[in-house]
């Protein structure tokens, strides 16, 4: 890998998945924030959507934590680099672990996307008293 600056590229995409994932938490923040303060509250949809705000949490942190490794680890190979130290296999190690965290933080959002839809249903059914 002689190009250092390689794990970098990755992480505008995750930027945007952060910024799109943080606009997610806002919104459902929002809903829930109007659940509670309606006057008929929906105990069970108000849980659910707490669930789908803590999953949203736990994938930004496992976004912010994949940028940690991409970061740490093109400064190792810049490092690796310009002093000539083999670092080669903690290297490759760390943009792995970084690629594996980053696709279970996508994994979380495929999940939370399946429960908004879930969640949308049981609210339909519950507003035309079919549930």
């Amino acid at each position: 890998m002689e190009n250092w600056y390689l794990p970098i590229t990755i992480i505008p995409g995750i930027g945007l998945l952060i910024l799109s994932t943080s606009n997610l938490m806002v919104s459902i923040s929002n809903e829930i924030d109007t659940l509670i303060n309606s006057e008929n509250k929906l105990e069970e949809i108000i849980h659910k959507k707490l669930t789908q705000l803590k999953l949203l949490n736990r994938t930004m942190v496992l976004f912010y934590i994949a940028i940690s490794c991409l970061v740490v680890a093109a400064l190792l190979r810049g490092i690796n680099t310009k002093l000539d130290i083999v670092w080669d296999i903690a290297i490759y190690v760390i943009i792995i672990l970084g690629i594996i965290i980053l696709l279970i933080g996508l994994l979380s959002l495929i999940q939370y996307s399946y429960s908004a839809v879930s969640i949308r249903q049981d609210q339909f059914l519950i507003k035309f008293d079919k549930k």
